[in-house]
């Protein structure tokens, strides 16, 4: 069985930073690629960015410049750093993975974390 565990999210003023972490456990063989996704009320749940085992990163524009992901893959842990944050940037992250376990790559998600951000 595999989990992933986010932290990291809270109450932030608009221009301030928060950094999110992700780690999976469990019954894993591999990870191929890890994310992060937000989903804000009443929408739905969108790309923020993702990032390959060999360090590739993908990000949505509203995220570009201003969000870095990272991740260890001793830890099997994925990061998001947030860096002048916006009100419209208020969501639940949630954590995305590619897992190999016995068998062949499952997607799991994580329970997800609230950011807001104020105005």
């Amino acid at each position: 069985q595999v989990q992933l565990v986010e932290s990291g999210g809270g109450l932030v003023q608009a221009g301030g930073s928060l950094r999110l972490s992700c780690a999976a456990s469990g019954s894993i063989f591999s990870i191929d690629v890890m994310g992060w996704y937000q989903q804000a009320p009443g929408k739905q749940r969108e790309l923020v960015a993702t990032i390959t085992s060999g360090g590739s990163t993908n990000y949505a524009d509203s995220g570009e410049g201003r969000f870095t992901i990272s991740r260890d893959n001793v830890k099997n842990t994925v990061y998001l750093q947030m860096n002048s944050l916006k009100p419209e940037d208020t969501a639940v992250y949630f954590c995305h993975a590619h897992i190999q376990t016995r068998g062949s790559f499952s997607k799991y998600w994580g329970q997800g974390t609230q950011v807001t951000v104020s105005s």
